[in-house]
């Protein structure tokens, strides 16, 4: 293989897929499926909760926070890899891959903070009912959604920085479907220690943080709940808690095991179905699991589906 400097190169070959035509045209219609009901589902979700008044509370602030998320993450990866399935263009510009990784590092860390925020939101509901509106207020909820953002940008700003000041020198094939952090480490010809260092310290560092708030606040849910003598507020507490938990379990198992760890553990393989389930899996299942058995969404969508049917009447 032809050696190449890419300190002059201007493009990366993704080749983290099938290059059999049968699979390739079966995985660009499941793909394509997949994106579209994960951006029906979260700007559905969206609409919801921007047309009924009765959700402008803190929950579903940060569930529109959160479905936005769920929008943005896919739209990083998904449609760079439906072209690579289509028409085998598999190339990517060194620009697109930096803006790449840097998106969805940005959009990953910002969803664990917000995780981690609608953790203690769900806390002061079940645990401090009375005060809730007092201590969640609508300006604390901007503060913290701003705070989540914010640590996200500039948490993905230090890992871009730190990945493209790396030599790149025997390859320009990235064995990954996207542009992302191991895969761009294992790919460089230059000593990646103390950038392998730096990357587990501050995630390990912002990850467990935003993880032991979120575990604090479970403790404390649980230990609520179990003390509630109505059977019925204890069903209605754990369904709401539990499909927040699901989410969290799932985003952060699959995040902590890409992205926490040395590279010489990498394994592409692995990595490819481990980052579809929190980049492809995860904002499709988030509106069903989180949003969508709420009753009070599913009133506020038949709401808005109501209004559409009389607009089209018109």
């Amino acid at each position: 293989m032809q050696r190449i400097n890419l300190s002059t190169a201007s493009e990366f070959v993704l080749v983290g897929l099938s290059d059999a035509p049968e699979v390739r045209f079966l995985l660009f219609v499941l793909f394509l499926i997949i994106y579209l009901a994960t951006m029906a589902g979260n700007i559905t979700i969206l609409v919801a909760i921007s047309a009924d008044a009765r959700l402008h509370n803190p929950m579903y602030f940060f569930l529109g926070n959160l479905s936005l998320l769920d929008i943005l993450c896919p739209t990083i990866t998904i449609p760079k890899m439906l072209e690579a399935l289509l028409i085998e263009n598999k190339v990517i510009s060194f620009t697109g891959c930096v803006f790449q990784l840097f998106f969805l590092i940005d959009v990953v860390g910002t969803e664990i903070f917000l995780l981690a925020v609608m953790a203690y939101d769900r806390y002061v509901a079940i645990c401090h009912p009375l005060q809730y509106m007092n201590i969640v207020s609508m300006k604390l909820c901007a503060h913290l959604a701003i705070g989540t953002w914010v640590v996200g940008f500039f948490n993905s700003l230090l890992h871009t920085s730190l990945i493209f000041t790396l030599s790149f020198c025997d390859s320009n094939e990235v064995d990954q479907y996207y542009c992302d952090i191991p895969p761009m480490l294992a790919l460089s010809c230059s000593s990646t220690y103390s950038r392998e260092l730096v990357t587990l310290i501050v995630a390990g560092v912002l990850g467990s943080s935003a993880f032991v708030v979120t575990l604090i606040s479970y403790i404390y849910i649980l230990v609520a709940i179990l003390r509630m003598k109505s059977s019925e507020s204890r069903h209605k507490a754990f369904s709401t808690c539990g499909s927040h938990l699901t989410v969290v379990c799932l985003f952060y198992g699959t995040t902590i095991c890409t992205y926490v760890r040395p590279s010489s553990t990498y394994s592409p393989n692995q990595d490819r179905i481990v980052s579809m389930l929190y980049g492809i899996l995860t904002p499709l299942l988030n509106p069903i699991i989180y949003s969508l058995r709420n009753k009070e969404v599913k009133c506020a969508l038949r709401k808005v589906i109501s209004q559409v049917r009389t607009a089209l009447r018109r």
